[in-house]
């Protein structure tokens, strides 16, 4: 089959553009640019916009949906906040497959969207056509696939057998999660700057990150009870890697044994979630890989549980699982195309 991306040259676009290269579903991609991504009517090509590509010549060609759904029978938006809601309306008229990478969709409520993300949002009704997917939880619904964001994936496949299990206090879930620079994408801001991120940590958007409201949306249809977590972010001085540092207090009578009970029911069959007893995953486990590695550890004493879970922000936080759910949504094996093994560089 063809597929179409829209926005290839950020850095969840070229990782998804290597993961369908390689797909054995895939026969062709088409690419398709937008008016971020240069001067209209500037002929671009793949090799010339992304260094070590040689030899994908491939052209940029001009947006337009009536001849994307000609030419292909998915699209993907690997675009940044603030585009798909602009241009991905004619696809959801279509019905046509879209998986979207950005967090133009995510969230239902036009007016919780342009609180959090402060750009204007999609129509009201269109948002109610998209589907929120946590691929390792998908459920079939509509056509077009809200891709989670790379934080909201680590911590609520953290957080999920707890929290449907109701074996901790709702208003006690504490997140300190933190990750590479690539997960702030390609535009230089103050705090990726190689001086400011070389040899150092640094804390962002407190109290204000973009995937708050999706994890807090999520949590909620698992659990009514929840209504807030206190969740904070930190800038790593590494190129990719995500981990989210998940703490609450149990409800009487959870242990460790209860706690991995509800662990192993919900993941004992899946392909990507791996469940450590009692020990802690690291980062290069999981880089290169669309895997996410979880360690539980309780402790008696403080009635704490904390679980570490750790992902690579481009794979299984963006490219990665935009192929799970394409894998989905046309009924391919979950696995087809994905990595499971990790670099170890």
């Amino acid at each position: 089959m063809d597929v179409a991306i829209v926005g290839v040259t950020g850095y969840s676009g070229t990782v998804l553009y290597t993961l369908l290269a390689k797909h054995p579903a895939i026969d062709q991609i088409n690419l398709y640019g937008h008016k971020d991504e240069g001067k209209d009517g500037e002929v671009r090509y793949l090799d010339e916009l992304i260094p070590g590509f040689h030899g994908e010549h491939i052209k940029i060609q001009p947006f337009d949906p009536q001849q994307i759904m000609a030419d292909n029978e998915a699209v993907f938006f690997a675009t940044s906040a603030g585009v798909s809601s602009q241009l991905a309306g004619p696809f959801i008229d279509a019905d046509f497959p879209v998986i979207d990478l950005s967090g133009d969709y995510r969230l239902p409520d036009p007016a919780e969207y342009e609180k959090w993300y402060h750009k204007p949002a999609a129509p009201a009704d269109h948002l109610q056509k998209a589907t929120y997917s946590l691929a390792d939880f998908y459920q079939s619904g509509t056509n077009y696939i809200a891709n989670p964001g790379c934080y909201a994936t680590a911590t609520l496949l953290g957080l999920a057998p707890m929290v449907q299990g109701d074996l901790i206090d709702p208003d006690t879930i504490v997140v300190d999660a933190k990750s590479g620079t690539s997960g702030a994408g390609k535009k230089l801001t103050d705090i990726t700057h190689f001086t400011e991120a070389s040899d150092n940590l640094q804390l962002y958007g407190l109290n204000t990150h973009k995937h708050i409201p999706e994890i807090v949306a999520q949590l909620k249809k698992w659990n009514p009870a929840v209504n807030a977590i206190q969740f904070s972010t930190t800038l790593l001085p590494l190129t990719t890697g995500l981990m989210a540092s998940i703490y609450a207090k149990v409800k009487p009578g959870v242990d460790q044994a209860k706690l991995m009970a509800a662990f192993n029911q919900d993941y004992s069959q899946a392909n990507f979630v791996h469940v450590l007893d009692g020990t802690t995953p690291d980062l290069k486990e999981v880089v290169g890989t669309n895997n996410c590695d979880i360690g539980v550890v309780y402790n008696p004493v403080t009635q704490t549980v904390m679980v570490i879970s750790v992902i690579d922000n481009l794979m299984k936080g963006a490219a990665g699982q935009a192929v799970q759910n394409f894998n989905h949504l046309f009924n391919l094996t979950e696995t087809t195309g994905l990595p499971t093994l990790p670099a170890f560089v």
